[in-house]
């Protein structure tokens, strides 16, 4: 009896005591319902989250820096100095550097800083014009073969066969020979064969491409195969064609850059990078920074494409997306 009395003692309160608790005395702490509903993380797109990628890996920044810091060199640097790069002045040849001549003076006395810079510039321009036309046209070759298929896909297909079995170097000698050693014959050189790899990379695209729904959307509504191929393949292959573009461009530096050393591509008075590597690589035993200067502008190029693509090439992978 003892023992049933204490025990109604002590549940008697507990009892009474929830009986009080009401949903008014509870409060939520921390967040509230609509903030914990609330999307905190931004929707980016893909092109959005590309750069943030890219942002994050500091030797692409670093790349793309030096890149943006040569491209504004090739523009002022031959004016900096006010040098003439193009007249001899045999009074102050082989100069070495100093504050008045930077880079020093070649063997008939021009501004070695200036003609670097001049020297520079052409190269890029060749190694931009070379890889567009590259682009465009393997572009739209590939998107042919894809979209028409059939005997079109075979009879392109075997032409670039064809083409690829020709020696490259065999190519760009005959066609120097025929249009001279000038800036047009060396783009027809560059790019009468690169499009080839391009144009297989774009095939394999869009036959993937080709049977989504879009694509059958546009040809019931009456679109031509060459607006399809603008509006619809080639924004979803443009992540494709830039890594392509990256890795293109330093390849064209290096191959202008070989070619004219060996006589083959531009030659004086033109001036390029291998043209004053080649001019340059005679003087060296006696000269040495003549040949220096043009290849350390030549291999920090050749790199910062080279880095700026692999950044690319991380920062465009949608595996890699987090």
């Amino acid at each position: 009896m003892a023992k049933n009395k204490m025990t109604e003692q002590v549940s008697a309160p507990s009892a009474s005591a929830a009986g009080q608790l009401t949903p008014d005395k509870f409060k939520i702490i921390g967040f509230t319902q609509e903030e914990a509903n609330k999307i905190s993380r931004p929707t980016i797109s893909y092109w959005q989250d590309a750069w943030r990628r890219l942002r994050k890996n500091p030797v692409a920044m670093g790349a793309l820096f030096v890149l943006g810091l040569l491209i504004i060199m090739v523009i002022v640097g031959p004016h900096i100095r006010g040098y003439d790069y193009i007249n001899m002045n045999v009074t102050e040849k082989n100069l070495g550097a100093s504050s008045k001549y930077w880079f020093g003076t070649d063997s008939l006395g021009r501004d070695l800083f200036s003609r670097v810079w001049v020297g520079a510039r052409a190269s890029i321009i060749i190694a931009l014009v070379a890889t567009a036309l590259k682009l465009v046209v393997g572009t739209l070759y590939g998107a042919a073969m894809a979209h028409f298929g059939g005997w079109v896909d075979e009879l392109l297909m075997r032409i670039i066969e064809v083409i690829n079995s020709l020696p490259n170097l065999l190519v760009t000698i005959l066609i120097m020979m025929i249009l001279g050693n000038n800036l047009f014959a060396l783009l027809v050189a560059l790019s009468i064969t690169a499009w080839c790899n391009t144009a297989r990379q774009t095939r394999g695209l869009i036959k993937q491409l080709k049977e989504s729904e879009y694509v059958y959307a546009a040809e019931v509504l009456g679109a031509s195969p060459m607006r399809i191929i603008i509006k619809h393949y080639v924004p979803n292959m443009i992540s494709i064609l830039l890594l392509d573009a990256s890795t293109a461009i330093p390849n064209f530096i290096f191959t202008e850059a070989g070619l004219s050393f060996l006589g083959i591509g531009l030659t004086a008075p033109e001036i390029s990078l291998g043209v004053l590597i080649s001019q340059g690589q005679q003087n060296m035993d006696f000269y040495p920074s003549q040949l220096v200067y043009p290849c350390v502008v030549l291999c920090v190029i050749v790199m910062a494409f080279n880095l700026l693509g692999d950044g690319l090439r991380d920062a465009l992978d949608p595996k890699l997306r987090k």
